[in-house]
């Protein structure tokens, strides 16, 4: 099973740039044949502010949708542990998704925006309920836009797929970990499906169903799920980077892929504020500063401050009422062969009891036979 979800993964992509390739082609032919298209002034100089905040703090607040778009980037370090050469791979991955995603969404948007009607009020309040659907019929009439959303609904479908797998993953790994709630129940792999974690799939299926539903109860509803990713996926890459830094410097073991000390930090604390920039921008009503008063208040209101905290709280109060009790961290799977007399004395001073680190002496012999003890069990050095 493991192997074709790998090839469908490149059929996957494949599919992505189809459409790609489809609406950069297609929008502008079918604009030019149906009406003028707009000039280079209204594409990269033109501004419109359909909100009551100030038209600089509506700029920022239209970084989030980049900011969400490229929000799965990480699906690669889930499946790092079924990846070749993962230490490479993974981060080439990261770089690539998000290189891929800039590069092409600039085009698109560009192309958007020379097809795009002027009246962005009609686009908005479009009676298909997708301005994107009203973009594709402004130029391609009605047959190329059943062609055209047809495909999109089929590559959001294959795009939620692939976050499946690597959810799925990644909960199995804190499973492995017995980090979550049930731990025992999802931790099993399926060796009769081809050594998947199978439980962790329906899991994570079923969640998905029903945070699916929850989104149908009223746009105010699915936005906060929405923001749901962009604040949650940023505090989760954030505390490492953060945590790294200001107390793991020291024990910090470098891979393969590197930046260097003199970059690797300001990149790391560049990266900290971005997010935590992205945070506060996620919690900010998108309509103005001041929320439909009444019966439409609720409608207008972002409550991704309250799921966050719900969630955050819940989280903290869950590991201090309880998982801290028994809960060890991750394993760890560093190669002590690599480790300086530094990291090692930082790992002692943690108290972790790492063969190879907790002794006061290494040498080469004993690396060798720590590294054959490692691949007997796994890759885990305990």
């Amino acid at each position: 099973m493991s192997k074709i979800m790998g090839k469908l993964q490149t059929v996957f992509v494949v599919m992505n740039f189809v459409l790609i390739a489809a609406t950069i082609i297609a929008l502008p032919i079918g604009k030019h044949q149906a009406d003028r298209r707009n000039n280079a002034h209204y594409i990269f100089a033109q501004t419109e502010n359909l909100t009551t905040w100030p038209t600089g703090w509506a700029f920022m607040l239209s970084w989030l949708s980049p900011i969400w778009t490229i929000g799965s980037f990480d699906s690669c370090v889930h499946m790092s542990e079924e990846a070749a050469n993962a230490t490479k791979a993974v981060p080439y991955g990261i770089i690539m998704s998000i290189g891929s995603c800039w590069f092409f969404g600039f085009i698109i948007m560009i192309v958007l925006a020379a097809c795009i009607s002027p009246d962005l009020e009609s686009v908005l309040g479009s009676s298909f309920g997708q301005p994107m659907a009203q973009i594709y019929y402004d130029a391609l009439g009605k047959h190329g836009t059943l062609g055209l959303m047809s495909l999109l609904f089929i590559v959001q479908f294959l795009m939620g797929l692939s976050i499946l797998v690597a959810s799925s993953r990644q909960t199995w790994a804190f499973s492995r970990d017995g980090a979550l709630p049930f731990s025992k129940f999802f931790r099993p792999i399926s060796a009769k499906f081809g050594y998947i974690p199978l439980r962790a799939v329906w899991g994570c299926a079923f969640l998905a169903a029903v945070l699916g539903l929850l989104c149908l109860i009223a746009p105010a509803a699915a936005q906060a799920l929405f923001s749901l990713a962009v604040a949650g996926n940023n505090l989760a890459w954030g505390t490492p980077i953060f945590c790294r830094i200001w107390w793991g410097q020291r024990k910090f073991v470098p891979g393969p892929f590197y930046t260097g000390d003199k970059y690797s930090v300001p990149i790391a604390w560049t990266a900290i504020i971005f997010l935590i920039f992205g945070i506060f921008l996620s919690m900010f009503p998108v309509g103005g500063p001041n929320p439909t008063r009444g019966s439409l208040a609720a409608q207008t209101m972002n409550y991704t401050v309250v799921i966050n905290m719900a969630i955050w709280i819940g989280a903290l109060a869950y590991y201090y009422i309880d998982a801290r009790k028994w809960f060890t961290g991750p394993k760890i799977t560093v190669d002590t062969d690599t480790l300086t007399e530094d990291q090692a004395q930082a790992l002692r001073e943690e108290g972790l009891q790492i063969e190879g680190v907790n002794r006061p002496s290494f040498t080469g012999e004993e690396a060798a036979a720590e590294r054959g003890s490692t691949e007997k069990t796994g890759g885990v050095v305990r």
